[in-house]
């Protein structure tokens, strides 16, 4: 195994269906293989609020991240140290908080939207992988997750698309499309090509990385 781990990083906007990408490509590694952080779980603590000041609240900004604490922990996986984080739940009050033990591997996975924006984060990985769909199949997919992960109505999901998912995509992310390594099309819900593209370049990885024979 190389002694350096090979840094992913994924990114692509709401509704881009990047779970789903990840899942599948995180299905071809073993455990031991891969560790996935993401940058979800680096919010910082917004506090409580009420389910109106909740659907102001933007999360769609880079300054809600605690981007040094983010860059801290990949560095600390690369280093071979485990990371323990609080999983982050979106305020929703319905969720279940857990702890999440990160551990490191050989390839690493840093996931999230603004993971380019942040130079120093961006400056680490050394695979780019851009996510994207068409801005209605997006929308539909975002719907649906709100609603049933976080409890959001839909008129909220609405809100927050037009007013602050949708400027931080065009900002934050859009601008880096380019410069990435690999771009997947993500427009349909079968998983064939998913799998496809994943299959790919996993099998690279894995015999570089991975193999220990």
């Amino acid at each position: 195994m190389n002694n350096k781990p090979f840094l992913i990083g994924i990114a692509g906007g709401s509704g881009s269906g990047k779970t789903f990408f990840l899942n599948s490509f995180l299905h071809h590694f073993k455990q031991d293989e891969v560790t996935l952080v993401s940058q979800d779980d680096y919010y910082f603590p917004a506090g409580e609020m009420t389910q109106e000041e909740n659907k102001l609240y933007n999360f769609d900004l880079p300054s809600t991240i605690d981007h040094e604490q983010f860059l801290l922990d990949i560095k600390k996986l690369m280093k071979g140290e485990v990371i323990y984080k609080k999983e982050y739940n979106f305020n929703n009050p319905l969720a279940v908080t857990k702890i999440l033990e990160i551990n490191p591997a050989p390839i690493i996975i840093v996931e999230g939207l603004f993971i380019l924006h942040f130079k120093e984060i961006a400056g680490l990985l050394d695979h780019r992988i851009f996510v994207e769909a068409e801005d209605g199949v997006a929308l539909q997919r975002r719907i649906k997750r709100d609603g049933m992960e976080r409890g959001y109505p839909e008129e909220d999901v609405l809100y927050k698309w037009h007013n602050h998912v949708v400027p931080a995509y065009r900002e934050f992310l859009l601008p880096y499309k380019e410069s990435c390594d690999t771009i997947v099309v993500n427009n349909q819900d079968t998983p064939d090509d998913i799998i496809r593209i994943t299959e790919e370049i996993s099998a690279d990885l894995k015999k570089e990385y991975c193999n220990k024979d």
